[in-house]
């Protein structure tokens, strides 16, 4: 008997959403963005009080507040921009439609650095030093959303016969749970990393060395897991069969590499 025909696993019975209000809906994507938020924001203050002494709570609260505003702006217009631009050109009011999903890790990383930019010159606080706690956290939300994307059975994988593949609603083929995948490598392996990076007085000093280390493992683990995820129907595969989400990750692997490899602690104790 052939492996898909008695390893394939039935998708659970759960509801995207979670309870409904009136006209109101509680998804499980929305849930994963909120706590991934208010989870950081917690570890955050933990993070700063093991060696970031020029980043303070009140700082953390104004941090979160611009981050928040970044993930959502810029995660919405990088959806619109690299993979539906001709929808939503020929249908702009449905670009402020976010619940109804469409997210772009890519585009909502941009945004967030343009937060703490922001953040960084008006707290005047070394630039470095607030992504790298902000790196330190991302995982975090990253990969409750993954979460997410599979109760939403969304980004789902590649047609596959191992014995945990999934059958999604409406889908033919079992298929890889790619969500999953990536919820426990963008999520849980870069958390892990990230965590024990942290708690090194080393890389902690060579201020956006941190942040490096989140960029190169992000984009490694991106570039991985698009191996078994399906690509986006509308887009296909870009190059070969090369996927929108490994063209994005590589100025993400680029620049974490240059940050892990010229980033140094300074050579004196006094403070910049």
């Amino acid at each position: 008997m052939p492996a898909s025909t008695f390893a394939e696993i039935a998708f659970p019975p759960i509801d995207p959403v979670i309870f409904r209000l009136g006209p109101f809906a509680l998804r499980w994507y929305a849930l994963g963005y909120i706590l991934g938020i208010v989870i950081g924001w917690r570890y955050l203050y933990r993070l700063i009080a093991r060696g970031y002494d020029r980043i303070s709570r009140a700082d953390v609260d104004d941090l979160i507040v611009a981050v928040t505003f970044g993930i959502i702006l810029g995660g919405r217009l990088g959806y619109v921009l690299f993979y539906k631009s001709g929808f939503y050109l020929e249908h702009p009011a449905e670009i402020v439609k976010v619940w109804e999903g469409g997210m772009s890790f890519h585009g909502g990383l941009v945004g967030t650095f343009l937060a703490v930019l922001g953040v960084a010159r008006w707290k005047k606080i070394p630039l470095g030093q607030l992504t790298d706690v902000c790196s330190a956290a991302a995982p975090i939300g990253i990969g409750l959303v993954r979460i997410a994307n599979f109760i939403n059975q969304e980004l789902y994988g590649r047609p596959t016969d191992v014995p945990w593949a999934v059958r999604f609603k409406g889908v033919a083929e079992p298929r890889h749970p790619s969500q999953i995948y990536e919820a426990l490598l963008e999520g849980l392996t870069l958390f892990l990393i990230m965590f024990f990076a942290s708690r090194r007085a080393s890389l902690r000093a060579a201020s956006g060395r941190l942040t490096g280390i989140f960029l190169l493992c992000y984009g490694l683990f991106r570039s991985f897991a698009e191996l078994f995820r399906e690509p986006d129907a509308h887009l296909g595969f870009i190059v070969g069969h090369v996927t929108m989400g490994q063209i994005l990750s590589v100025p993400l692997i680029l620049v974490g590499l240059l940050l892990v490899l010229f980033r140094r602690p300074p050579t004196t104790t006094a403070r910049d």
